[in-house]
């Protein structure tokens, strides 16, 4: 069965609770091939319309993304209608068109949901779970079977409320039919009753004929955009029938601001009143950095780390004070006091960040205690501005393991310490940090948790976040509205207001004869109290609701419901158990009835079969505590779906154990390679960048009573074509080549070399860390053993941890993992071995024996390792490695691997 793939991701600034969806691998999929990607008679499967339609007014954005499939075959076949939209969004709805009859999806209570899910699975009908979820998108994704010369119309509705970071707003549809579209369309209209203050639009597949399409109109307060090009201006080349439309569509803009109290809309009895003045005097800032640097930060995060803070300490403003703290078993101040951000102590600033190093364990309850401390007695002491933000930006990768390890203590020492005096923003680096510990210690001490993502750009998140607070403008500030006039009025109190940011309050009209609504803004800037006032007569509001009519008539409800809920459900986290139960029955309550798809709530679709049963379809929303995940299929507990790809290490240690990670996290598979000792095996050949890595095996010094040959790498030899590198590492040392200059380190030394961006750091008996710019890092692990021991000699292990820069061409026993994979793991079975299992893994057109056991990963601890979970692939990684692993076999320590195995 032909499976199209529509796909279309419209993205949002993050909100403080974010989340994915669920859905599930359907039933009745056939004829689709293992990647999960369309099949050479996808054309018989014709999407022959496609629209997104987006309506903003007020910052409130209603998304409709229609699909229009017919099926041009004389047999049924499927279509896979595959959305990715903001975390931030709500779906509203989602319904089906088949043969006249529509399907529509239902929002209930999500235990109600997942009983009917439940029980259409008990009942072998159409059901299962996928959760996919990246930095700000989710995966909305569905399947059904079309008759022969049939259509299906697919309709996702959704929305949303856009949030203003560093002085605009931002949209992103990205563009993916995958095949040419007769009817496509992309149709924007904006309604800003502020005005609007600029507008762009860009594309990132535009090209110079493409551009005129793009169709921009605005006047005034009205915007309109869109884009709809015919089937040859698709076309990836003149006579293709390969579509050109792969990328963003970006649309920024934002509203006229001055210093006035904001903008006030009033429709049907609810008011969303936005508030962002400019041109503000800016307020002081006082920030304490904590900085993790234990030993799971090493590598790529710690330089990451450093490189975001040598820009911050670039962005300091000369009138700010800071500090830093940094931790790891211990924590380590860098001076007592806060000090001024002079020209001379941010020259000295830059020395100590480059000095940090990783190392330890993971103690975050002193130093934020610290933290505290110095900023209370900067203030006792008068050494700070008295109007000034306090702040204390945590960065940490890790769970607490050292000093104070109960995360619920430290919550409560830490709440104790700023007394609600200071900000505390957490940034939590990567997927193994406790996520929901820092979420709720920094909603209970006024600040906000963000994930940092381990990718190539981790440093730009760092800086970028640091910018959103690095200008306040506002203190204290206290929106009041017409006492008795109004109720159920979301948050209207807040410490700090800063610039590129916006303040939205709803709430709704209690007073059916109010003849004039007036708001009242006080707060305090840097060198006075202000105090706004902001009238609208209620008389004018027919007139504004009137220009808002061609947008959507009831957007102030909607909206007042969409951030009612969002501040519910962000309250429940640092509450008692009895005032959660309030505020998550609240939450429910009005999920429920504006049809919104939250936490707390689920959507079940029955959707119709090829034999006429139904089948129940679930779409859920998690919190951003959940890490990622690919779709997994859901038949029983023992069926899974993983893959690897370009996010995640490989390795390859001891004897030789070859790992690969896998999604979902904490999975993995992994095989041995049996081979002689001299045998030289290819690990990665890029022909694109010209890398080259390859491992010489060496043998144990003597076999026992005629035992199996124990084989390690003895030696690796890495080539950089571009640069004329060669790196020759033995146990003894490393020999570098560069032309024709040879440089030789021995192990028994620290030492670090830099050539335009290739750069080498050893670390003395330890490791040594090969780095391309930002975006390739290998580690090769040094194993000692004791020197007269009678049959084992020192070997290395090698660690791939960053691999961006790889071309798609990427070969080689590791490197083809650098692209995604996907693998089905099922039928789990007690195997030969006692106490481990079998199972059945299906990839690559195979169907292998995989047994459930553990190898070990040496980077944090080097004598120990650390034990991993994976399917053991037998037969040298046979069918789960392009070929056979004697083709990987290179004649010299930096030849390429050139052939691809059949």
């Amino acid at each position: 069965m032909k499976a199209i793939l529509p796909w279309v991701l419209l993205t949002s600034i993050p909100a403080l609770i974010s989340a994915d969806f669920i859905i599930a691998d359907l039933k009745h999929q056939k004829k689709r091939s293992v990647d999960g990607h369309p099949t050479k008679q996808v054309k018989e499967l014709e999407i022959y319309s496609f629209k997104v339609d987006c309506k903003i007014t007020s910052r409130f954005a209603r998304n409709v993304v229609t699909s229009r499939v017919v099926n041009r075959a004389n047999e049924s076949k499927e279509a896979l209608f595959d959305v990715q939209l903001p975390k931030t969004a709500f779906i509203a709805n989602f319904s089906m068109i088949i043969d006249g009859v529509v399907y529509v999806g239902v929002v209930k209570e999500k235990e109600v949901a997942k009983q009917q899910y439940q029980q259409a699975v008990a009942r072998g009908q159409t059901a299962g779970l996928v959760k996919v979820t990246g930095r700000k998108m989710e995966k909305f994704k569905v399947s059904v079977n079309i008759a022969a010369a049939k259509k299906v119309t697919f309709e996702l509705v959704y929305e949303e409320l856009l949030k203003r970071k560093l002085g605009k707003y931002e949209m992103v549809i990205r563009v993916k039919p995958e095949q040419l579209v007769q009817h496509f369309q992309i149709d924007v209209h904006l309604f800003e009753p502020q005005g609007i203050a600029f507008l762009d639009v860009n594309a990132t597949f535009l090209t110079n004929d493409l551009m005129p399409i793009v169709k921009k109109t605005l006047t005034g307060k009205k915007a309109h955009i869109s884009f709809t090009p015919t089937l040859d201006q698709q076309s990836a080349c003149t006579s293709c029938q390969n579509t050109g439309l792969d990328g963003d569509f970006i649309m920024t803009y934002d509203v006229d601001r001055d210093l006035s109290a904001g903008n006030i809309a009033i429709v049907n009895g609810y008011f969303v009143h936005h508030f962002g003045p400019a041109n503000l005097p800016r307020v002081p800032k006082n920030v304490v950095f904590v900085i993790d640097q234990s030993g799971s930060m090493m590598f790529t995060k710690m330089f990451q780390t450093k490189e975001a803070l040598h820009k911050i300490l670039d962005d300091l403003n000369t009138e700010d004070n800071f500090a830093f703290i940094s931790f790891s078993s211990s924590f380590r101040k860098w001076k007592n006091s806060l000090i001024r951000a002079t020209t001379a102590n941010v020259v000295e600033a830059h020395k100590y960040v480059s000095e940090l190093h990783a190392g330890g364990g993971t103690n975050i309850n002193d130093p934020l205690l610290e933290a505290a401390k110095l900023l209370d007695d900067a203030h006792n002491l008068g050494q700070v501005p008295e109007r000034s933000v306090s702040m204390i930006i945590l960065l940490t990768d890790g769970d607490p393991n050292s000093g104070e390890s109960n995360p619920t203590k430290i919550q409560s020492n830490v709440k104790y310490a700023i007394n609600n005096k200071y900000n505390l923003y957490c940034l939590g680096f990567g997927y193994d940090v406790k996520y929901s510990f820092l979420e709720k210690m920094s909603i209970e001490n006024s600040g906000i948790a963000r994930r940092i993502y381990e990718d190539s750009d981790a440093a730009l998140q760092l800086q970028g976040f640091y910018n959103e607070v690095a200008n306040p403008l506002l203190l204290n500030v206290e929106l009041q509205y017409s006492q008795n006039a109004v109720s159920d009025v979301t948050r209207s109190t807040f410490k700090q207001y800063y610039d590129g940011s916006e303040i939205v309050v709803a709430g709704r009209i209690a007073d059916n004869d109010l003849d004039m609504f007036v708001a009242d803004i006080r707060a305090q800037d840097a060198n006075s109290n202000i105090t706004m006032t902001y009238e609208v007569s209620m008389s004018e509001v027919d007139n504004i609701t009137q220009q808002q009519q061609y947008i959507f008539g009831d957007f102030t409800e909607r909206m007042w419901a969409y951030l009612t809920i969002q501040q519910l459900l962000q309250q429940r986290i640092s509450v008692g158990s009895e005032e959660k139960k309030l505020l998550t029955d609240r939450a429910r309550e009005l999920a429920l009835k504006y049809n919104f798809v939250t936490p707390l709530t689920s959507m079940i679709v029955t959707k119709p079969e090829e034999q006429m049963d139904q089948g129940e379809f679930l779409a859920e929303k998690p919190v951003e505590g959940d890490r990622p995940h690919q779709a997994q299929k859901y038949h029983s507990p023992s069926h899974s779906r993983i893959s690897a790809g370009s996010y995640h290490s490989t390795s390859v240690d001891s004897d030789p154990h070859f790992l690969i990670a896998m999604r979902p996290p904490n999975d993995a598979v992994c095989f041995n390679i049996d081979e002689k000792p001299g045998v030289i095996l290819n690990l990665v050949t890029d022909p694109v960048t010209g890398f080259v890595v390859n491992g010489e095996l060496i043998g144990d010094k003597k076999i026992e009573n005629n035992k199996k040959v124990n084989t390690y790498f003895g030696k690796f030899g890495l080539v950089y074509n571009k640069m004329e590198l060669r790196m020759e590492i033995t146990t003894q040392e490393i020999k570098l080549f560069h032309g024709a200059d040879i440089t030789r380190f021995p192990w028994s030394a620290t030492a670090t070399s830099t050539h335009a961006g290739f750069a080498i750091t050893i670390n003395k008996e330890r490791n040594l860390i090969v780095t391309m710019g930002v975006d390739v890092t290998f580690v090769i692990l040094l194993h000692r053993v004791w020197k007269n021991h009678p049959l084992h000699q020192d070997f290395l292990g090698f660690y791939t941890l960053d691999n961006h820069r790889f071309s798609s061409q990427t070969l080689g026993l590791l490197g083809q993992f650098y692209h995604p994979i996907d693998a089905e793991v099922f039928n789990i079975r007690p195997g030969f071995d006692q106490g481990k299992v079998d199972a059945t893994m299906f990839v690559k057109g195979h169907k292998l024996t995989v047994t459930r056991g553990n190898q070990k990963d040496y980077r944090l601890d080097p004598k120990h390792g650390t034990d991993v979970p994976c399917w053991f692939v037998h037969n040298s990684g046979k069918g789960f490695i392009d070929g056979n692993h004697t083709d990987y076999i290179v004649s010299t320590l930096f030849d390429p691997f050139n052939i691809k195995p059949a």
